[in-house]
């Protein structure tokens, strides 16, 4: 019972102290970026790495999620002879909810673990201590540049999403089941507002800097932790972490937000 208690302790204050880490960077991410020199060149590259390279991803997911809601709303209201809100349906379920959170855990899945692997192997192979040797803040070069990145291309991407997966819900309801085209778009316009399209944009913001703050904290501070000392596996270890984390952190803030503004 005490091994249990001390473990429950250790757990927990090893959470603290990766949570102060984490807050730690932003607010050094944040002073950094209010210093010249401005580095727009390796912010592009990151947004290229993020988003454009996340893209084919996205698409796929958009077009598969937005047809299986489509048929899923599509039984359920034809139960009722409510066809006619297949739209709205649709609409509220992907760009209030389902949009920026499944771009947020596809992003996570693919360039989340890429961010964290790479931060932690040029943290164990002293790549990070060399360009502190030559004055360069590791902080301004190697974290800002991505967390910059994310908080641009997360809702980019979020927007396709939300597009390709209201035309998936289109591809069934309308082609494949024959539902009016006027009663789906007309259902779709009339109840999308602009407060559902503030959340879905609200979250995807929240969600793109806390998965690049989360991944690079993981990798960047990954000598301070017990994988720090065991190389290549440690890299694994902090990689499937900061992704176990990041989506956590994305389902969890998911809640909170919505609980805030509904």
């Amino acid at each position: 019972m005490l091994k249990k208690l001390e473990n429950i302790g250790t757990y927990t204050l090893t959470g603290l102290e990766q949570t102060g880490r984490t807050f730690n960077l932003l607010l050094l991410v944040l002073w950094e970026l209010a210093r010249p020199p401005y580095r727009f060149y390796t912010i592009v590259r990151q947004i290229y790495f993020i988003g454009a390279r996340s893209l084919s991803l996205i698409v796929i997911s958009g077009v598969t999620i937005g047809m299986v809601l489509g048929l899923q709303f599509y039984s359920i209201l034809e139960r009722f002879g409510s066809v006619n809100l297949l739209g709205a349906g649709v609409a509220l379920s992907v760009i209030r909810e389902l949009g920026p959170v499944m771009t947020a855990l596809m992003v996570v899945g693919r360039a989340g673990s890429a961010i964290t692997a790479e931060l932690g192997i040029m943290r164990i192979t002293e790549q990070v201590d060399a360009l502190e040797c030559m004055a360069i803040s590791p902080n301004k070069y190697l974290v800002a540049p991505k967390v910059i990145a994310g908080l641009i291309s997360v809702p980019l991407l979020t927007a396709v999403f939300d597009s390709v997966a209201l035309f998936g819900g289109y591809f069934v309801g309308v082609v494949m089941f024959g539902v009016a085209e006027g009663s789906y778009m007309n259902g779709m316009i009339d109840a999308v507002e602009w407060e559902d399209v503030r959340l879905g944009l609200v979250k995807s913001v929240i969600f793109g800097v806390l998965i690049t703050l989360i991944c690079c904290a993981k990798g960047f501070y990954m000598h301070l932790t017990k994988a720090g000392s065991q190389g290549a596996e440690g890299v694994s270890f902090v990689t499937t972490d900061a992704v176990v984390l990041s989506s956590i952190a994305v389902l969890f803030s998911d809640f909170l937000i919505g609980a805030i503004f509904s």
